[in-house]
């Protein structure tokens, strides 16, 4: 144990270490971000500055360039002083009033040149604007630079942070963030496969599960971690690529066989030989079954939690484009742990509350086996119909309600426990009949198997909400021409059946009435990247992706980037966007 929390301490120290050694020396995109927008009867010029960069106060110049070049008065903030010169830190912000420009249409140039506090002087540099008073009164907003939004998405805020932010503040932001994902349902099925591996161990104490649950988590993280960096890196998705449906179905049979296992059917174990050799590993490590362990981790990582939300999608944006990887990340790696830090909680608590070893142990075996069976069909339920689900749903609960022998006598002056026993036991195959029933009556959600007996109306938003919703593309080409032909706002929805938010979106975001109410004054677009093909993965590099679900917006043949969505968004949450961008 000792070992383990010095390993941790010397990885922290040297994230910290290595980012603290030398002073990173800012690209000029980095240190000077300039944008320029018009707001109502003025232009108002802002530009960012990484961190210990300044700008000389001297140096700072706009001029009109289009239609015809005109030197502008520009009244600037009181500066800072270093050395003896008058300077801005952080941010500067300035505004040109109408009057000044003479134009209503027109370009601007800003000229700048600053110093960074490491040592480096920069040249001086210039940035130009198209701007126009005119669209701006006609749209009632702000009218920006080119290649400029008029404001930021969520991912690319993230991704601002890492540039201009402390390497602790950071580190400690990401953390926050893996601590908000882990109460999304992505990770979920972790819980039981962590549980199960805790029970199953022998002579399991509260230091042990502690142990174990450290090293799942771990090799989640490092996972998570180093297929991040990939795909920052390269523009691909490690974990979009484990979601083919053959690689779903082959773990999907080794959860069954687990499960089958714990039943007590038969042992999976490895050669005596190997065995030895792998305990005495795990004992020199500090622990019982390390590496089955570590390996668990790292295929829950990619298989199990494929969820791509804005704090892991900004970091990956700010891999792909600064190269800094080791930033990127460690932020990642601090994602991960407190994406992690509830499971290891559970794991150690299911350590230090476990009673002393009797009979019950294999009653507890056979309950996880069927949570086993549960996390199979949960990641069947990706790649198969809905109706295929609900059914496999209903054999689980059914049958696990039989194996509990719910339709038995209950023996005479027996213990509350066989009648609890009973009790949940019938429970559970009362809700398998519904299971049952909706697989063939059109029900798409295990939660509500009754839908298609509840009103019509309901039940018609809901079976029209995937199909007669979206207007299904398949290629950049198809998607772009219908953009740049559109004389409404377009809303592209990248999808796919193993994505789990995606799937909250479809159920509980569009099928909102308020919600389909609004998308009618827009056309509306789905990308179904499901089998991760060459042209589901040129699609998803040209608009700078890596993975479902996420929506994207255009008018006027561009994307409106300040909305972009990622991850998952509620009825309420989504419904203000939408109203945003139709500018309501």
């Amino acid at each position: 144990m000792k070992k383990l929390y010095g390993l941790l301490f010397i990885l922290t120290l040297s994230f910290v270490y290595a980012f603290d050694l030398e002073q990173k020396i800012l690209e000029p995109e980095e240190a000077f971000k300039p944008s320029a927008t018009v707001i109502n009867d003025k232009v108002v010029v802002n530009i960012k500055l990484g961190e210990k960069i300044y700008l000389y106060q001297d140096q700072i110049k706009a001029q009109i360039v289009k239609p015809e070049k005109k030197e502008l008065k520009i009244s600037l903030p009181a500066p800072e002083e270093i050395h003896g010169d008058k300077v801005y830190f952080k941010e500067l912000r300035f505004e040109i009033p109408k009057s000044e420009i003479g134009y209503d249409s027109f370009t601007l140039k800003v000229s700048f040149q600053g110093c960074s506090e490491a040592g480096l002087c920069y040249t001086p540099m210039s940035k130009e604007f198209e701007l126009s008073f005119k669209q701006a009164e006609a749209k009632s907003k702000p009218q920006n630079e080119k290649n400029t939004v008029s404001s930021t998405s969520e991912q690319d805020k993230i991704a601002d942070t890492l540039r201009n932010e402390s390497v602790l503040v950071i580190l400690a932001t990401f953390f926050g963030f893996g601590l908000l994902l882990a109460l999304t349902p992505c990770l979920f099925p972790m819980i039981p496969i962590l549980s199960s591996i805790i029970v199953g161990t022998k002579n399991i104490t509260a230091k042990k599960a502690f142990f174990l649950s450290v090293v799942y988590v771990l090799a989640m993280s490092v996972t998570y971690t180093v297929a991040g960096v990939l795909a920052g890196l390269f523009g691909s998705n490690l974990q979009t690529a484990f979601q083919d449906p053959i690689i779903i179905v082959v773990f999907s049979l080794v959860f069954v066989a687990l499960a089958f296992s714990m039943f007590g059917f038969y042992e999976i174990q490895l050669p005596a030989s190997l065995q030895t050799k792998l305990a005495k590993k795990s004992e020199e490590a500090g622990g019982h079954g390390v590496i089955g362990v570590a390996i668990m981790g790292f295929l829950s990582a990619l298989i199990v939690g494929p969820c791509v939300a804005p704090p892991l999608a900004g970091a990956l944006i700010y891999i792909g484009q600064t190269g800094d990887a080791v930033l990127g990340g460690a932020a990642l790696f601090m994602l991960s742990i407190g994406m992690g830090l509830p499971l290891i909680l559970i794991g150690t608590g299911a350590g230090k509350f476990m009673p002393k070893p009797g009979p019950w142990m294999t009653a507890v075996t056979k309950v996880f086996g069927v949570v086993m069976l549960g996390v199979a069909v949960w990641m069947l339920s990706r790649i198969v119909p809905d109706w295929i689900t609900l059914l496999l749903w209903a054999v689980l609960f059914i049958g696990s309600a039989v194996y509990m022998r719910s339709f038995e006598a209950l023996p005479q002056d027996g213990h509350w426990f066989h009648t609890f026993k009973k009790a949940a036991g019938i429970i559970m195959f009362i809700y398998g009949v519904f299971l049952f029933i909706g697989s063939f009556t059109g029900a798409n959600n295990p939660l509500d198997p009754l839908k298609s007996f509840k009103p019509a109306a309901k039940a018609a938003v809901s079976k029209a909400s995937k199909t007669e919703m979206f207007k299904k593309v398949s290629t950049l080409e198809e998607l772009m021409n219908i953009v740049k032909n559109s004389d409404k706002p377009v809303m592209v929805d990248f999808y796919a059946d193993w994505c789990v938010s995606c799937k909250e979106l479809e159920h509980n975001t569009f099928s909102d009435e308020r919600v389909r109410k609004e998308l009618e004054n827009f056309i509306t677009l789905q990308v179904d990247v499901t089998k991760n093909s060459e042209e589901d993965k040129k699609l998803l590099k040209y608009f700078n992706l890596f993975g479902p679900p996420a929506i994207l917006f255009f008018e006027n043949g561009k994307e409106v980037k300040g909305h972009r969505v990622i991850g998952y968004k509620g009825p309420e949450e989504f419904l203000d966007i939408l109203r945003k961008v139709n500018g309501k």
